[in-house]
């Protein structure tokens, strides 16, 4: 299992691809602060809600000059499948190979339905601008966890 990754810790850099294919680095980012968000399956019930969440605050996050960006092991034809059935309007990256998941601690053994299984660990970070790790969050509920993060931004 990877290592959790800590306030004050470097941001793993990546280059993913997104929903059109398009390359996206956490590098092109510096000077923004970021919430990196990593979550199981697109088009799924949990995966569907949390996203949804991130849209209906996002005028508010983006006014407190943050980006919000997904990511998930999901292909990027059906994350943009994800993106036109719920009305997204921010970046989902895809991460089929889980290096970058790895990288944040969001990948590795996890209780589901009582079971120990290994999949994605739904993980959410905010980066600074200076690609610092500013907080980290680790098996967050989909339910209520954007609320909690625009209380912790003060959005």
């Amino acid at each position: 299992m990877s290592e959790r990754l800590q306030p004050g810790d470097v941001a793993p850099d990546f280059e993913l691809s997104d929903a059109d294919d398009a390359t996206v680095s956490l590098a092109s980012l510096r000077g923004k602060r970021v919430i990196l968000y990593f979550y199981p399956a697109a088009l799924t019930p949990g995966c569907t809600k949390e996203a949804v969440d991130f849209q209906g605050s996002l005028g508010d996050l983006e006014a407190a000059g943050v980006t919000v960006i997904g990511i998930s092991p999901d292909k990027p034809a059906k994350l943009a499948k994800f993106r036109e059935k719920e009305g997204l309007s921010f970046p989902l990256l895809s991460d089929p190979d889980t290096e970058v998941l790895q990288a944040y601690g969001a990948y590795g053994e996890k209780k589901l339905y009582g079971r120990v299984v290994v999949g994605v660990i739904r993980s959410t970070f905010i980066i600074d601008a200076d690609g610092k790790v500013e907080k980290a969050y680790y098996n967050v509920k989909a339910t209520g966890h954007v609320e909690r993060l625009r209380r912790d931004l003060g959005v």
